[in-house]
Parts: structure tokens; C-alpha cells; sequence
């Protein structure tokens, strides 16, 4: 497989409000909501970006479709770079990129019947197409029957409003979808059902999924690799059985360790997480984790961690990582 999205040293940079009513006598100073992430996708695989809220995971994606602009790195899409990309550039990029949004009832026009909002895309980009074909077929590759064209999305349940999200996102035939949060709001079996639907619609177009979420279950569910983001930060990432198996930075391990399990008799024990997320405005230095880490060191406090590999495909910055599950059977074998 080839790399679909490649992102390197992306930086994205908010300006804050002066604190001086007079613009000059006040320091105008910038917040770093993405701070260095390099990444990779490959074609017809899926991607998630995993972390707590304010942890920069939506901003990157936005960055990605041009929602925000660049302040530092590259993203380059079918091996072209859109960072820089004219208003041509970009709008051909966003042709061959879908957006599912988070919000499934709040992202559609209540004014729309579904028919115009799944047509949507057509009326942007253009296209020579019957939307009286295109629409009801657009409906069935998403399991809706072509009767709810028709439809306005107050009359849709939760999970027909995402299913109506999903052949918006598809109408263009686009080769990566990001997904924000895509099972919000869904009960579990709806959850599941559409994590299905998007699982046969990779294997049926070779769609490549960019997600972003903070539900494990869904990450164990449908990715290939996964990022784990701190503080605008990616502090670790690997292929999903591998991160999953055996995270190595401490915050990986603790949001795993929260996780709830089907079985009752599965050995679990909780990582506590100290505190809340620190401000943007007054990220700690060094890991910007060490705050609510038990385990930082001196190091922690002082500088960021360099990248560490478990193997070839898993990556993580810890000063003080989790020990691989060998390396701590051999250390309670030397304490007994």
C-alpha cells in the first residue's frame, strides 16, 4: 500500500485576543492547537486519531480540508502538497476528500429535504449526472430505502441522519473520508450497524478513513493504526492491535485502562489520570503530559520526549514509558 495522506511537522497556530484594548500596547501572542504531528494514511485503510477533548485531533482534520490554515509542515494528498494550495488547488483536493460530520441531526439543513442535501456536493463541485438516479442510489449504498428523499431531518431518526451524513460524504466517489466522531449521539446497536455499513463500504470502493473519536471500542473496532493525541501533540501511534496490546507512553495506557469490558473476570486495573487538561495558553514545558503523569521523571518536566520505536510501526515519546510486557515479567521475576 502507498501513502494516501501524509502529514510532516504540521503546526497550527491561533492568534489570542490582545489583552490591551489599544492593539499596540498589547502583545499579540499565538496558541499552538496542532504542535509538530507527522502522519501517515495508506490507501484503503483506516486511520484514528484518538484523545481528550481540546486535543487538537478536530483541528488537524480541518487542516486537512483547508478549514484552517497552516502555520508550519506539509500535507500532501495523492503525493501532491495542498498546503499551499490556490483556491483551484485545494477545491480539487476537496473533491476526492468526504467530511462526516459530528453533529448527525445538526450538520443537515432543517430547510432540505435529503434529497437536496445528499445532492449537495454535485451543486459545489459540479458533474455531469442524473441526480433523480443518483440520489435514490446514493440512499441504498447506505441502507435507506429511496422513499426518504423526500425527508426532512427532523423527520429522521439518529441513525438515519448519519446514514444521510455517509451518502452526502460518498456522493463525489471520494477516495478519503474523515469522520468526526462518527457513532456521537448513535445508542450502541446503531453504533454498530453503522461501523458495519463503513467496514463494507471501504471493502466495496477501497475508501481510506481518516476518524476522529474518544470511543475505544470504535478505534478496536475499525482501525488499521491509530494516533494518541496530547495537547496539539501526538505522544504515540502504531497499528491498533499493537497500541491496544501494549501501549508504551503513560497517557495511551491510562486512557486504555478506562476502557470498560464485556467481561466481568478480565484482569483490569485502572491508571488514574491526575487534574484536568492544562490551557493551550500555558502548555507545560517538557512532556505536557508530566503534570498528570505518576510516573514522570526530572526529564519529563524538562524537555520533550524524542521518539522511542517498539518496532518499525510503533512510535511513542516517553521519557519513562510503559514496560513491554516481557520487560515487566522479567523485572517481577527479579523482585521475587
Amino acid at each position: 500500500m502507498s501513502a494516501l495522506l501524509e502529514i510532516d511537522g504540521l503546526v497550527v497556530r491561533f492568534a489570542q485576543p490582545s489583552a490591551s484594548p489599544i492593539p499596540l500596547l498589547g502583545a499579540r501572542r499565538s496558541i499552538e492547537a496542532v504542535a509538530g504531528v507527522s502522519l501517515a494514511l495508506e490507501a484503503g485503510s483506516t486511520y484514528a486519531l484518538v484523545g481528550e477533548s481540546g486535543s487538537g485531533k478536530t483541528t488537524l482534520a480541518r487542516a486537512v480540508i483547508g478549514l484552517v490554515p497552516v502555520a508550519e509542515g506539509s500535507i500532501r494528498f495523492e503525493g501532491r502538497s495542498i498546503t499551499a494550495a490556490d483556491g483551484d488547488g485545494l477545491r480539487a483536493a476537496r473533491r476526492h476528500i468526504g467530511m462526516m460530520f459530528q453533529d448527525p441531526v445538526g450538520s443537515l439543513s432543517p430547510r432540505r429535504t435529503v434529497a437536496s442535501i445528499v445532492s449537495e456536493p454535485f451543486r459545489v463541485h459540479g458533474g455531469d449526472v442524473d441526480l433523480r438516479q443518483e440520489v435514490p442510489r446514493l440512499l441504498a449504498e447506505v441502507g435507506l430505502p429511496a422513499e426518504f428523499a423526500d425527508r426532512y431531518p427532523h423527520q429522521l431518526s439518529g441513525g438515519q441522519a448519519r446514514r444521510v451524513g455517509v451518502a452526502r460524504a460518498l456522493a463525489l466517489r471520494p477516495r478519503l473520508v474523515i469522520a468526526d466522531e462518527p457513532t456521537a449521539g448513535l445508542d450502541v446497536s446503531v453504533q454498530g450497524e453503522l461501523l458495519n455499513l463503513m467496514n463494507d463500504l471501504q471493502a466495496q470502493r477501497g475508501l481510506s478513513f481518516l476518524i476522529i473519536t474518544h470511543n475505544l471500542h470504535v478505534v478496536r473496532h475499525v482501525a488499521d493504526r491509530v494516533g494518541v493525541m496530547y495537547l496539539g501533540q501526538l505522544v504515540e501511534e502504531g497499528t491498533t492491535e499493537a497500541l491496544f496490546k501494549a501501549p508504551r507512553h503513560r497517557y495511551t495506557e491510562a486512557l486504555l485502562s478506562a476502557m470498560l469490558e464485556a467481561d466481568p473476570d478480565a484482569p483490569h486495573m485502572n491508571v488514574p489520570i491526575r487534574g484536568e487538561v492544562p490551557s493551550l495558553i500555558r502548555r507545560p514545558p517538557g512532556c505536557a503530559f508530566h503534570p498528570r503523569c505518576g510516573f514522570a521523571l526530572e526529564a519529563c518536566r524538562m524537555t520533550f520526549p524524542p521518539a522511542s520505536m517498539s518496532d518499525r510501526v510503533h512510535r511513542f515519546h516517553c521519557h519513562n514509558p510503559v514496560p513491554m510486557p516481557e520487560q515487566a515479567w522479567e523485572r517481577c521475576s527479579r523482585d521475587a
